[in-house]
């Protein structure tokens, strides 16, 4: 996802607009929620690999402060778009691919239906 169309603030939602694509505001909660966390790790990994390169057996309070370069790296990522932001997002321009509870329980009587007609 291009986070330059990402807003860096909050914005209020209408949750039953919101809530359109499962049918259910709980479903898409946890929807956002598993993205949001993916995009979290995913960013605090790359955050970490980047740093470590700047990792050392004796660290002082000196040299933390002179180190400017890792600090622009994480001023980088403080800056970018709240993973939230970035999955409601990306909900709203259909960029998500899921599976809720109500889509699992049509393909399980579905199977169940086939199963039954099968065995007749």
């Amino acid at each position: 996802m291009d986070k330059k169309n990402v807003p860096q603030n909050t914005i209020t939602r209408d949750i039953k607009y919101l809530a359109e694509p499962t049918g259910n505001i709980y479903e898409t909660v946890v929807v956002l929620y598993k993205r949001a966390n993916q995009i979290a790790l995913a960013e605090k990994k790359e955050l970490n690999k980047k740093l470590e390169d700047f990792k050392n057996d004796r660290d002082s309070m000196d040299e933390v402060f002179e180190n400017r370069e890792q600090i622009e790296i994480s001023k980088y990522y403080e800056r970018q778009p709240k993973p939230v932001l970035v999955a409601v997002s990306e909900f709203q321009n259909n960029e998500l691919s899921y599976r809720t509870a109500r889509h699992e329980a049509v393909e399980a009587a579905d199977a169940a239906s086939e199963k039954r007609g099968k065995e007749e």
